[in-house]
């Protein structure tokens, strides 16, 4: 039976956070995030990151703003507790 409910995504908590992990973060170097900090601390800095790098990199319009929408529902609380945990 197939539980209607279920969002995780390959193992991630849903498609936004599994992509924007794949994309931005995975095997990637962690070059200027505090590791030492709490994860929750970590993902504000990697949301502010990659809030950034979209506004830095797209120009304003639907597009830009879709992105950033996309990025409302990225649990960054896991993503960050992944980095910590692979570069220990």
């Amino acid at each position: 039976m197939i539980n209607m409910n279920d969002r995780t995504y390959n193992g991630w908590t849903n498609y936004q956070t599994w992509r924007v992990n794949l994309e931005m973060f995975d095997g990637q170097t962690p070059e200027g995030f505090d590791l030492d900090q709490e994860a929750n601390d970590l993902g504000h800095d990697l949301r502010d990151y990659a809030e950034e790098y979209i506004i830095e990199t797209s120009r304003e319009g639907l597009a830009r703003d879709y992105a950033l929408s996309f990025m409302a529902d990225v649990n960054w609380y896991e993503i960050a507790k992944n980095m910590k945990e692979a570069c220990t």
